[in-house]
């Protein structure tokens, strides 16, 4: 049965970020969430650089001693939101912020990937972007304000029991409220179609999740030697990123202007 915080990816959408839905996300969660009252921000502290969100099957299934979903979104170091769960999950642990305790059941949580080290410090510029983005997007759909954001280590006791995120969150908070007053920098927003004199058709931005042109998306299926079903599902998502990232693009798994041209050229 779907849980409640399936109005997620659209407020995501809406901020002109890109979302990613994991299989099974509206159903996945321990049970279902309380009165949301904000966002915890979390760090995965991933041991080493690769990938975009190479911790993702962990935040799904979750660990040894502690069972997934492990936070509701995640966030690639492309900026990419993963949808992973509309239910409850298990990223809190112990701890109080504006006197709310049950972080588990009122914050939605989200796991950043990120090693947590000083070999990945400062983070990605588009990755911090759509963590202040997607923070401001939560809050204001929610009826909060920036204080009610906070850092899992400003959350969780006893004080020391955790240190991420590895960033300053007055500093993140100031940019979020920046954000929710209107003051802040806007999304990069991915254009819905071609434009220029050169395109005699413009063709629309494919991506998961969206009411894609089944047409195009066998175009490109084929090209990535794929079955041409037309389902833009996660295996085409997958193999458009490895294309993004060998040809030194933001991989993110969107066919937008500049990936329609890098295609032209497969």
């Amino acid at each position: 049965m779907p849980k409640s915080l399936t109005w997620l990816p659209q407020v995501l959408l809406d901020a002109g970020l890109k979302v990613s839905l994991c299989p099974g996300w509206e159903d996945r969660g321990h049970g279902d969430m309380g009165q949301i009252s904000g966002i915890l921000c979390h760090h995965t502290a991933t041991p080493g650089k690769q990938g975009n969100i190479p911790t993702l099957n962990t935040l799904i299934k979750g660990r040894s001693d502690l069972p997934g979903p492990l936070s509701q979104l995640g966030l690639g170091r492309d900026g990419t939101y993963y949808i992973i769960a509309a239910g409850k999950c298990f990223h809190a642990g112990k701890g109080m912020w504006n006197n709310v305790v049950n972080g588990n059941s009122n914050f939605i949580g989200i796991e950043a990937e990120n090693t947590g080290r000083h070999d990945d410090f400062p983070w990605p510029e588009i990755q911090m972007e759509a963590y202040h983005l997607g923070v401001a997007a939560i809050l204001k759909h929610i009826g909060k304000d920036h204080t009610w954001c906070a850092g899992h280590k400003e959350y969780a006791l006893p004080r020391g029991r955790k240190s991420d995120p590895d960033f300053d969150m007055v500093s993140f908070r100031s940019a979020v409220k920046d954000i929710l007053n209107g003051t802040g920098k806007p999304a990069r927003v991915i254009p819905v179609a071609e434009t220029g004199e050169l395109v005699k058709a413009a063709r629309p931005t494919l991506r998961r999740g969206a009411n894609n042109d089944i047409d195009l998306v066998k175009q490109i299926q084929q090209k990535l030697h794929l079955n041409p079903d037309g389902d833009f599902g996660p295996k085409t998502e997958a193999a458009i990123r490895k294309v993004q990232a060998e040809h030194n693009m933001v991989a993110d798994g969107i066919v937008g202007p500049k990936s329609w041209a890098l295609f032209d050229k497969v």
